[in-house]
């Protein structure tokens, strides 16, 4: 005799089996944050919270966010040699420093006397390491010596040599900012020498302005003859503004460097902040390191003010390098959109740093 059906009964317990398994979904899905599959339910939006996954600005990236970026940034200078970088800019920055004080100081007759600008410039010193402020003065007083007459050709001639030199650094520049932020240049030729070239104009301009600010301000309270007070506002007023000039320059250089899609600003600010700071303590104490202790003159000889300029230089291109080094580590962290425009999806961002996501710590 064939064995009795008993279909309602596994009918009825398959169905129990269903409704019992969706009670547990629903209650998990209720519980816990969806989690990383092969992970100990490990909940993805607490942790990408933990580390800024989600920050719409570096304010918003909380402390372990910010120990990950610290890590990548410095195995990132390792790994991207910036050192070496570094020193290729300062070769194509002393070529166009002795034109460009040759073009400052033929500019400088057309206001005032030529022969005072020595004495002029001595507040640049503060900035500069011991000695190589006897540089400046040296070639200062070849151009003097050559004769006002000469110094309308000698202005023409030493602006278009430092404009050239200045800009084979500035794509030097470039190229260094296209490492750190892991880009290869995608400009054309003319594009790029046309943008190397703007920057380089408005560089030449901001130094212009910073040696203005320190020379002409001076000068000016001279002949206006404004109060003790009032003089002594502008003096201490005019070295803020100079290093607000500093601050702008470095982002304006980070955003439109790198060949890449351009980041918002938001994005550059704790980069040009860290750079500036920094430049500015590792001036003063490079400064006070040689000439307290450090005698490149005892090892260099007549060299020893040119190779202290020179490592004052590659104490600045670092620190711009480094800074822009950790604006994109902090772009690297965040999975939101960093790049103008509308918000864009990963991997479709036209950045590198904005595409992927740095590793955790």
């Amino acid at each position: 005799m064939a064995p009795r059906s008993n279909w309602p009964n596994d009918l009825m317990l398959a169905g129990a089996a269903a409704l019992a398994t969706l009670a547990i979904y629903r209650h998990v899905s209720r519980s816990e944050t969806p989690c990383v599959p092969g992970r100990r339910a490990e909940p993805v939006l607490a942790e990408a919270q933990e580390r800024g996954r989600l920050a719409h600005t570096p304010l918003q990236i909380p402390a372990a966010g910010w120990k990950d970026i610290l890590l990548r940034t410095y195995q990132q200078i390792d790994e991207d040699r910036l050192l070496a970088t570094a020193a290729g800019v300062v070769f194509y920055g002393l070529l166009a420093i002795f034109p460009a004080i040759t073009a400052l100081v033929s500019s400088y007759g057309l206001f005032a006397d030529p022969s005072t600008i020595s004495s002029n410039l001595q507040s640049l010193a503060l900035m500069l390491p011991e000695g190589s402020f006897a540089i400046v003065q040296d070639q200062v007083a070849r151009v003097l010596a050559k004769g006002s007459s000469t110094l309308g050709l000698t202005f023409a001639f030493g602006l278009l040599i430092a404009i050239w030199s200045a800009n084979a650094g500035m794509k030097a520049v470039f190229d260094a900012l296209n490492v750190v932020y892991e880009e290869k240049e995608k400009r054309g030729f003319v594009k790029l020498n046309l943008m190397s070239l703007s920057f380089t104009i408005a560089a030449l301009i901001s130094v212009m302005l910073m040696v203005g600010a320190v020379v002409v301000v001076p000068l000016l309270l001279q002949q206006v003859g404004l109060g003790t007070r009032a003089e002594l506002i502008i003096r201490l007023g005019r070295w803020p503004v100079l290093v607000l000039l500093l601050l702008v320059a470095l982002a304006v250089l980070y955003r439109y460097g790198p060949s890449r899609s351009t980041p918002r600003w938001q994005w550059l600010s704790v980069g040009a902040v860290a750079a500036a700071v920094l430049w500015l303590i590792g001036s003063a104490l490079l400064s006070w390191y040689l000439a307290n202790f450090g005698d490149y003159n005892a090892t260099y000889g007549s060299l020893g003010a040119a190779i202290g300029l020179m490592t004052w230089m590659w104490m600045s291109a670092i620190i711009v390098l480094c800074g822009a080094e950790l604006n994109s580590e902090i772009e690297h962290q965040t999975t939101i959109d960093s790049t103008v425009g509308r918000g864009k999806p990963l991997g479709v961002r036209g950045a590198r740093m904005a595409d992927t996501v740095g590793k955790a710590s």
